[in-house]
């Protein structure tokens, strides 16, 4: 995670009782305790609709062998806002309102999609750079390594590259020895 990160999560509470202390002083105590009690009931509210309808939809999709027809981001955005909102606070009740209205939930999925496809796509790059590293090769692209030509000539489960190494999806090295199995009623066992 990074450093950023980490120093955000860590200044979150204290920002939040900053601005509950800011919003008392600006409307009152008892209004300020009403507003994050009324976000409280809003948020199990949230939680409660979004839970029974994933669950709905989740046994449909089950009962039919479909996959869900509103796929599962939404659903999970809406239960994560309902919980930022039963969360005490100003900065995650925003937070959790941004996620459940339903005219800003099409950004955040963008925003989403977009973050995944860029970390899919570093993942990729990383893993590609790594196999040639470590001596093996890429899966699919041959090569040398354990998923595609060898140096000698030989590939696959049956080809031998004067090593204990075998090819083959699933297979890492291969430690040869010898095994005797052990009699329970021997005495010098």
């Amino acid at each position: 995670m990074p450093l950023l990160t980490v120093l955000a999560l860590m200044a979150l509470p204290f920002l939040e009782v900053w601005l509950m202390i800011a919003v008392g002083g600006w409307i009152g105590v008892p209004w300020t305790l009403a507003v994050l009690v009324c976000l409280l009931v809003l948020g199990l509210a949230v939680l409660r609709r979004a839970g029974t309808r994933a669950f709905r939809d989740a046994d449909q999709a089950m009962r039919s062998g479909e996959p869900p027809r509103g796929g599962l981001l939404d659903p999970l955005m809406v239960m994560a806002g309902g919980v930022l909102l039963v969360v005490p606070g100003f900065i995650t009740a925003a937070a959790g309102l941004l996620m459940v209205l339903p005219f800003t939930r099409p950004v955040l999925r963008w925003a989403f999609a977009g973050w995944a496809r860029r970390r899919v796509r570093r993942m990729t790059e990383r893993m590609e750079e790594g196999f040639p590293v470590q001596g093996g090769g890429v899966p699919g692209q041959g090569g040398p390594g354990p998923f595609g030509r060898r140096p000698g000539g030989s590939a696959g489960p049956g080809g031998s590259t004067g090593g204990a190494d075998r090819s083959g999806p699933g297979r890492g090295r291969v430690i040869q020895g010898h095994f005797e199995p052990v009699d329970p009623d021997d005495p010098r066992n």
